[in-house]
């Protein structure tokens, strides 16, 4: 949201959802640790205080979240040309998505912004770094951050069911090309602490093994295991061929003994948030 104009994404957004009949998932987030120094200065939104940006990317967003759901953000002329708004009547962003606020997901990297995403009635993604390390494995973390989530989505009095998703580096091992590829030891190695933007942050570990192990380990995770939705991070840059195997033998092999199924019901709904 750094560098987003969030009155133009809110009609972009409305847009793109009623052309797609309400089938639009747009998840949005302050943006990964910045490459350029306070970038977002350049593209004209100064007054963030924060070496991050990340208070500017919140005030946008409450802006973004205030215009989808049809609060009015300024004033017809006084004379409004091509228009039927009367002199100086309120004015909302065009088109409205009625449903739109339900399709939102924010990226949070921590349990204080799962907990304003919860307050807000957003679906949740939680990737594999999180700007948090307490000594627990970063699937306990990422649980945790989830169940902050729920319980503030839950007090705030929303309705709807929100989605949850989680992000893990998954590479199942068929053959021994697999094992060049991604690693002879089978077990891709643990999670890590280091520091990211100034803070002690936790990365999760990369899943390397046969189907059985991937999916007792899966199993073990409790992010994984509380999320309705996980997301595959794959080698983008390795090519097509080889990143539509990895899903496939991961969609053969490993989904199904963790509840997948192939979506022929209709879309996909979050689990329900109880009392």
């Amino acid at each position: 949201m750094r560098y987003e104009n969030p009155l133009y994404l809110a009609e972009e957004a409305a847009a793109l959802d009623l052309i797609a009949d309400g089938r639009v998932a747009l998840g949005i987030s302050r943006g990964a640790p910045e490459a350029a120094d306070r970038g977002w200065e350049s593209f004209g939104y100064t007054g963030s205080t924060d070496p991050r940006g990340a208070d500017i990317a919140a005030a946008k967003f409450e802006t973004f979240l205030q215009a989808i759901q049809g609060h009015p953000m300024t004033r017809a002329a006084a004379q409004p040309y091509m228009s039927d708004a009367a002199p100086h009547a309120p004015l909302a962003i065009e088109p409205q998505s009625e449903e739109l606020i339900r399709h939102i997901w924010w990226g949070s990297g921590s349990r204080a912004t799962a907990e304003r995403t919860g307050q807000q009635g957003l679906s949740m993604m939680s990737s594999t770094l999180l700007t948090e390390a307490n000594g627990s494995s970063f699937g306990d973390l990422q649980a945790e951050q989830i169940d902050v989530f729920r319980e503030a989505f839950r007090e705030a009095g929303h309705r709807h069911v929100p989605r949850v998703s989680v992000s893990r580096s998954v590479f199942p091992v068929l053959s021994d090309r697999d094992r060049v590829l991604f690693g002879a030891g089978g077990s891709g190695g643990g999670d890590q602490i280091g520091i990211i933007d100034g803070t002690r942050s936790t990365f999760g570990r990369t899943y390397v093994g046969e189907p059985d192990q991937l999916i007792e380990q899966l199993k073990a995770d409790a992010a994984v295991m509380s999320a309705d939705t996980l997301l595959l991070t794959i080698p983008s840059q390795a090519g097509v061929d080889l990143n539509l195997e990895i899903l496939q033998n991961f969609a053969t092999h490993v989904a199904p003994a963790l509840g997948w199924k192939p979506n022929t019901e209709g879309p996909v709904v979050g689990d329900p948030v109880t009392a």
